[in-house]
């Protein structure tokens, strides 16, 4: 199905009502609604954490377009999800790339910008190529979760991406840790490996380590560093 680009003000009011009418939606319903308004505007993003909202969103839409950052220090883990998830499900994988190599960035910022400066570094490798990537789309969604984090508690399953100018889908913000297994479970997801090595959230290699026992599960994320995200969800 085609369809025709929204105009910011609708897409505001479409994001602002499908927010609190879906808010008790099944995930599935709430994919279906994207799916069924955005057509192929609408695509869904994914760290290769796990491949569960783009199995999700590939029963609502089959062929959905998933897109994924490869920032140039992802885990070989990461990348092989990834080539496992385009393989066997029924979606369409976009790869992102930065401007500018590793080797490049480091000749103009100075090798391991991630340890120097974070920020600059989420905001070269991930919020741009993502800002540019999306250009294309109406609204995309994520697999953002309300328990993962206090800076999540607040996730609306629908909500309005005031920065891009799009619709933001969390179909599984209300999901627990249980509901994601239970789900990998019922349907054979395919999961990132590091999931079963220690590591609860998985992110750039240089930046995640393996959580200890009683940690948050973002706390493996930029340790010691005072960060928590990478600046794409804020």
């Amino acid at each position: 199905m085609t369809t025709a680009p929204h105009t910011p003000q609708d897409l505001r009011s479409l994001a602002e009502r499908a927010g609190r009418e879906l808010e008790e939606a099944p995930a599935q319903e709430i994919l279906r609604w994207a799916a069924d308004t955005f057509g192929e505007r609408f695509c869904v993003t994914s760290s290769m954490e796990d491949a569960v909202v783009a199995h999700l969103a590939s029963r609502a839409r089959p062929g959905v377009d998933v897109v994924f950052l490869d920032t140039g220090y992802h885990f070989p883990e990461t990348i092989g999800t990834r080539d496992a998830v385009a393989a066997v499900m029924d979606v369409n994988v976009i790869t992102l790339t930065p401007r500018q190599s590793v080797a490049e960035q480091d000749a103009e910022y100075g090798p391991e910008l991630y340890a120097r400066d974070p920020d600059r570094c989420c905001a070269l490798r991930k919020v741009a190529p993502l800002e540019e990537g999306l250009r294309g789309y109406d609204a995309w969604a994520t697999g953002l979760r309300r328990d993962e984090s206090p800076t999540r508690a607040d996730t609306p399953v629908v909500g309005w991406d005031e920065r891009r100018r799009k619709v933001k889908v969390a179909p599984i913000a209300r999901w627990t840790q249980e509901d994601v297994e239970g789900y990998v479970a019922e349907h054979g997801v395919l999961t990132n490996p590091l999931l079963t090595d220690g590591y609860a959230s998985v992110g750039c290699a240089p930046c995640t380590r393996r959580v200890l026992a009683g940690e948050d599960a973002r706390a493996g994320r930029w340790a010691g560093l005072g960060k928590t995200e990478c600046g794409i969800h804020l």
